[in-house]
């Protein structure tokens, strides 16, 4: 089929059609593979969209991530030649003979596809949809569109399911934020330098353009970023830097919302699937689009593990050809009977247990605030210190903080849900930066932490915010989810009480009996205390954050952000963490 742009083979079983071109509404052409049966006939699709490039090998592009699932999910690896896996993307080999046609798209400026990459704009989301309805239309396609993949091709679907295309029929968004200033781009207002590290290892890498200097499809020989090859200073040229503009907006604007997804538009059945260990990306995402969604048929999925493996493991096809599969062809997969939310529910030792509930948070939680008592260093539901004289503590602005803990638990406590904090601050400066970890530790004091999406080093959980950027939205925030304007900065008088409410990323953990819960407060990221670990694909070695740091010199000069911060309780204050206990089910 050379004559229309591309080529078509048959190999492994499949029908594919190399570098579809399609074409959008300002007449730049896109890119796409399509993997599909080699029957005639028409199939419901699964479509993704996004700047990996198509053509680069998963083991190739995150050699090390492939390694691990390997060696720790082998059946992520069994049924397939794994010859057409891409970075979180589905596998077409255990799809296509289900009866579905699978589609990649690289996006604008990503991989084959020309333009300028402008990474979850406006123009990207409508590409996307008109990429929907173009696949809707083909001759093998039935007309229904599903989508489903990871992170980029998790968190696009969002943005783009608010758009309603007609022809979108199902939703599968595993591991994927929602909002692009709250969720990832600033914590709380801090600014997280994972962004320009992403761009330099994962995007400048398969721009499209980098032509002959880039990888090469171990599949088709051909160039993974496009048959040019253009200077360093055209890819500039031809790409937004995006940490850049993180730095000079410090507050949600315009060109933070345009990136964020309209969640009261999106009405198509939706799977949101979370990872508890994903803190500095995703979960927030997963359970605000589960929670904000306007969707009549919607559900939550929340597991544990690394941020890749569960996708492909039998558990994960298994959860999301049920769902699709309801959807997209109408099969009795058991989906019309599945409870609205899944949990994993986390025990030391990487331990799960898999549970139905009804509702997200759950409607049985026992909501307890657990004080601070900043003279001791307790954190005890019974004593609420509002009553009692004026006390205080305080520690460097931005130094590892104060810790504050239960004694041994008596009984089995299970945590699960959204947290919150709040807290009585002042600051020798005008501004100051606060970091919450919720922490578990055994009863030989050492500390209780878990594989993360990324970093296998993770604690329980965490929350940040920016005090000059304390004003709460009366509307939106609930006792144990403040939500945080971001649209002012209101900077501290030197010396004057403020009250803070810290969100705390949702979480689970089942403590057991003789463990202690504890919170620490800091002025910088968490850091495990064992041997950091590395990713391929990522820059730096990780230490407890994963690649979601706090360590800009330009977003937190010491001059603002390096003074002392002093804690306060009495006389009306009572500093408290807000837990979700939840009770057994009677």
């Amino acid at each position: 089929m050379a004559e229309q742009g591309y080529r078509s083979e048959v190999r492994d079983g499949m029908r594919i059609d190399w570098d579809v071109p399609i074409a959008m509404d300002d007449g730049l052409v896109l890119r796409a593979d399509v993997f599909r049966p080699i029957a005639e006939g028409r199939y419901p699709a699964i479509a993704t969209y996004g700047p990996y490039g198509k053509g680069l090998a998963f083991q190739e592009g995150y050699r090390t991530a492939w390694e691990i699932m390997a060696r720790e999910n082998p059946d992520a690896l069994a049924g397939s030649t794994n010859a057409y896996q891409n970075w979180e993307v589905v596998d077409p080999e255990k799809w296509v003979p289900d009866g579905y046609a699978v589609v990649r798209v690289d996006s604008r400026g990503a991989g084959r596809s020309p333009g300028y990459l402008s990474h979850n704009n406006a123009r990207e989301t409508k590409d996307f949809h008109d990429c929907i309805e173009w696949i809707a239309a083909q001759p093998w396609c039935s007309g229904k569109v599903g989508l489903n993949g990871i992170s980029y091709y998790a968190s696009n679907q969002w943005r783009v399911a608010a758009l309603q295309p007609p022809h979108l029929a199902a939703i599968c968004v595993w591991e994927g934020w929602a909002d692009c200033y709250r969720d990832g781009a600033r914590h709380g207002g801090i600014a997280c330098t994972f962004r320009k590290n992403w761009q330099d290892m994962q995007v400048k890498t398969v721009q499209h353009g980098v032509g002959e200097r880039g990888a090469r499809s171990r599949v088709t020989g051909d160039l993974v970023c496009g048959p040019e090859t253009l200077s360093e200073e055209q890819l500039v040229a031809n790409r937004e830097d995006m940490w850049a503009e993180y730095l000079r907006r410090p507050l949600d604007d315009e060109w933070f919302r345009e990136r964020s997804a309209d969640l009261s538009k999106v009405t198509v059945p939706l799977l949101s699937a979370a990872n508890w260990g994903g803190q500095g990306l995703h979960p927030r995402g997963n359970f605000e689009g589960y929670t904000q969604s306007a969707s009549t048929q919607k559900w939550l999925e929340v597991h544990g593990g690394s941020h890749w493996a569960p996708f492909y493991t039998d558990y994960g096809v298994t959860l999301q050809k049920r769902f699709l599969g309801h959807f997209l062809k109408g099969e009795d997969t058991g989906w019309d009977r599945q409870p609205p939310v899944l949990l994993n529910v986390r025990r030391p030792g990487e331990r799960f247990d898999l549970r139905h509930e009804n509702e997200w948070p759950l409607a049985r939680t026992q909501w307890t605030p657990y004080y601070l008592d900043l003279s001791g260093g307790a954190l005890d539901p019974a004593r609420d210190a509002s009553t009692g004289p004026a006390v205080s503590v305080e520690y460097e602005a931005m130094g590892d903080g104060l810790t504050f803990s239960t004694p041994p638990l008596e009984r089995e406590t299970e945590i699960t849900g959204p947290v919150a904090l709040r807290l009585f601050v002042s600051s020798s400066t005008t501004d100051a930066d606060l970091f919450a970890v919720l922490r578990v530790f055994a009863p030989d004091g050492e500390e209780v932490v878990f594989q993360g999406a990324l970093d296998p080093h993770t604690p329980v959980g965490q929350g940040w915010l920016r005090a000059s950027q304390r004003r709460l939205d009366p509307v939106r925030s609930t006792p144990w989810r403040p939500y945080h304007t971001h649209d002012r900065s209101e900077p501290l008088v030197p010396g004057e009480v403020v009250q803070l409410d810290i969100e705390i990323i949702p979480t689970c953990i089942v403590v057991p009996v003789g463990h202690r819960v504890a919170l620490t407060i800091r002025g910088r990221d968490y850091e495990y205390g064992g041997a950091a670990a590395t990713l391929s694909n990522m820059k730096n070695p990780m230490r407890g954050c994963g690649p979601f740091e706090h360590d800009d010199e330009t977003d937190r000069p010491a001059a603002v952000f390096g003074g002392r911060v002093r804690l306060h309780a009495g006389e009306g204050r009572a500093p408290h963490l807000l837990l979700p206990i939840i009770p057994a089910k009677g």
